[in-house]
């Protein structure tokens, strides 16, 4: 054997190698980050994620698909549990149908705005209701994407009031037994229907109206086939951006500080936009010849708190939690 040629051989291959782990790695090497919403690429949501991409392009490779052209509604959460999606907009709703305690925070009336959404969120209680999600579901939350007050639109001209008006209104509800029970807290039928297929159902009969915050009905153009908005403002609409606890592992303690940092930074961007566009949203669609009112929201609020604390979603609440939100 000839043992300098095997020496020479050797010394090379370790040159080789040191060489290579003293340049970073390409951003072919750089971990994927797959994205799935289901708004669409025109919403704020939509600018709010090219946001936090710019900002943690340096470690990740981001790939952000929207109007549920990856994965449709509903079906996000099961795909990042499965290792299929590594980042989501996931509906509060979607969670709640695998943890039950947090139907809590699907109740209709609980957040006042989007100011004490994210101080619930910053706070032990908001830290406990993540924690449930870590532990029970492999995802950690970055935190509440507020896109809006929820309110009404219908296609009939009937005057509501009171819950008692929504009697026999088919409201399109997104699937899940708690997004089912907030439409009939409203008094309304509620009926399951994709979030794109809302605007062919306002169009052709197949529901009655829909219950979006105002950004949605613009970026859907629903204000085209509904006659009224009525101002039930009955839910502070949030979702959860969630990224896959396996993910979140993988990064040291510094990359998960600037990741936190860009989810930050991104969501209250986003919210400081839907509340400015909801300022000016009113006047618009009322420009467009739509009857814009406030119904008698005391009494939509007693219906439903009551319906909901004498239901069975309630047994699973974390004991004094509503008290304990409300007094934040």
């Amino acid at each position: 054997m000839n043992m300098k040629a095997t020496r020479r051989q050797f010394l090379i291959g370790t040159g080789l190698l040191t060489t290579a782990a003293a340049f970073p790695a390409s951003a072919q090497d750089k971990p994927k980050l797959r994205f799935s919403a289901v708004f669409s690429e025109q919403d704020i949501r939509a600018s709010m994620m090219k946001t936090f991409a710019g900002e943690i392009g340096g470690d990740f490779t981001f790939e952000g698909y929207y109007g549920g052209t990856l994965f449709k509604q509903g079906t996000e959460l099961v795909a990042l549990q499965r290792g299929n999606l590594e980042m989501g907009n996931i509906a509060p709703q979607d969670v709640a149908n695998q943890v039950p305690a947090w139907s809590i925070l699907t109740s209709a009336y609980l957040f006042r705005d989007a100011a004490h959404l994210k101080t619930f969120f910053a706070s032990e209680l908001g830290t406990e209701m993540k924690k449930m999600v870590l532990d029970q579901l492999g995802l950690h939350v970055l935190g509440p994407t507020y896109f809006g007050a929820r309110q009404v639109g219908l296609v009939p001209k009937k005057k509501i009031n009171t819950p008692a008006d929504m009697a026999g209104i088919k409201l399109r509800m997104p699937g899940g037994d708690a997004w089912q029970f907030l439409g009939r807290s409203l008094g309304a039928n509620p009926t399951p229907m994709a979030y794109a297929e809302v605007y062919t159902g306002l169009q052709t009969g197949a529901i009655d109206g829909q219950d979006n915050p105002l950004p949605n009905v613009q970026n859907m153009k629903f204000y085209e086939v509904m006659s009224q908005i009525v101002l039930t403002s009955h839910l502070v609409g949030f979702d959860l951006l969630v990224v896959s606890d396996k993910v979140w592992k993988e990064m040291s303690p510094e990359q998960q500080a600037k990741f936190q940092a860009a989810a930050d930074k991104a969501i209250d961007w986003s919210a400081a936009e839907h509340i400015k566009q909801e300022e000016t949203l009113l006047a618009s669609f009322k420009e467009k010849g739509l009857d814009i009112y406030t119904p008698d929201i005391d009494a939509f609020r007693s219906n439903a708190q009551k319906m909901y604390l004498e239901s069975d979603l309630a047994k699973s609440w974390p004991e004094g939690m509503v008290e304990k939100i409300n007094a934040l």
